[in-house]
């Protein structure tokens, strides 16, 4: 059965309806959509059979933390196409990838990628930690589309996965410092340097298909980095990636190499920040500080969540309380701050809650 076909499949799609609303049933758009379920479910199969589906406009915003970045948020119809493209192409991703890479992936994610830097800081002295300028405003259409079709065993969703990337093409504009590559000639205007600086490009922050098309752009690089290099020590997170090493000269050395490869998928690193260190120094990653044997939050993580409790607080809305500490209790018990934890539990005058400590 070829991809489309059990793209527009009923009970994939019924089934990427119900993916897309977990959790989201209260709002508006998704109670919409399921106000006439059947209706809506049948005319995006109709669309997508028909391959007249249209993507709509993005709520674009900007988010704060963990660090400025410009969200774009497709409508809710658009996030169940998404939800049904990818139920029916991840498998294939998966099978491809490395267990190096940790972002929105079943089994892995930011727990199971700190545990993994704590193990390889462990066992090595240094560590090269680089992570790609501007990744999202910066991924190459052409280059994505080559990745996934070799990725994928048929063709036959092509045509939607290029849709999607056109509706998004632009959205990230406004964030991309033009970078120029080796055969680019901007002076002269000629060549197929210029034509591909000048190519679509763009992926937006928000949606569920730009998380997965993300790790499938750096899947290449994944596959150098472990076979060419021969790295023992590594992984990745999104565009953030650390190689481990006993050794500074074999650090620096891939770090040449690694910021050579990258110029053909049109990528660049911070390279001001990217060095070896010693392990011992602590390893910013993931919200958190990493040591051989500790793991502190880093500190901004505390104050930004005390801000957002004294805010909860005021709202006086139990719910959204309980809901807000205990999943940052959740996420912050993966280290060393069980002091903290409790301050700012007594500071919200919330300690003497059952179950929260």
């Amino acid at each position: 059965m070829e991809l489309q076909e059990r793209l527009t499949d009923w009970e994939n799609l019924r089934q990427a309806y119900r993916n897309a609303s977990r959790g989201k049933r209260g709002r508006a758009p998704a109670a919409a959509f399921e106000y006439h379920l059947a209706d809506n479910l049948l005319e995006l199969q109709a669309e997508l059979q028909e391959k007249t589906y249209q993507p709509g406009r993005y709520n674009s915003f900007f988010i704060h933390e963990p660090k400025k970045r410009l969200i774009s948020a497709a409508p809710f119809r658009d996030r169940v196409v998404h939800h049904a493209l990818c139920r029916i192409t991840t498998p294939y991703f998966e099978r491809q990838f490395l267990p190096d890479s940790y972002a929105n992936r079943l089994g892995k994610g930011t727990h199971r990628a700190l545990d993994c830097c704590t193990q390889f800081a462990r066992r090595f002295k240094y560590t090269l930690q680089c992570d790609v300028r501007q990744f999202f405003p910066s991924v190459d259409h052409a280059i994505l589309k080559d990745s996934l079709m070799k990725m994928l065993p048929d063709e036959s969703v092509t045509w939607l996965i290029e849709r999607i990337l056109q509706s998004g093409q632009g959205v990230l504009s406004e964030e991309y410092e033009m970078v120029f590559f080796p055969g680019d000639d901007p002076s002269t205007g000629s060549g197929q340097g210029l034509f591909a600086a000048n190519r679509p490009r763009g992926l937006p922050i928000g949606n569920l298909t730009s998380q997965w098309w993300a790790n499938c752009y750096l899947n290449p690089f994944d596959q150098f980095v472990k076979r060419e290099l021969s790295c023992r020590g590594y992984l990745r997170y999104v565009d953030d990636f650390l190689l481990f090493s006993d050794s500074k000269h074999e650090l620096m050395d891939w770090r040449a190499a690694i910021i050579e490869w990258l110029q053909r998928f049109r990528l660049t690193i911070h390279e001001e920040t990217a060095y070896p260190k010693p392990v011992t120094e602590g390893i910013p990653f993931l919200g958190f500080i990493l040591f051989p044997d500790s793991r502190r939050l880093k500190q901004r993580k505390g104050f930004a969540f005390r801000r957002k409790l004294r805010w909860l607080v005021q709202t006086g809305i139990q719910p959204k309380i309980k809901a807000s500490v205990q999943s940052w209790i959740n996420h912050t018990r993966y280290a060393d701050t069980y002091r903290l934890r409790m301050a700012v539990l007594r500071e919200a005058h919330l300690l003497a809650q059952d179950g929260w400590q």
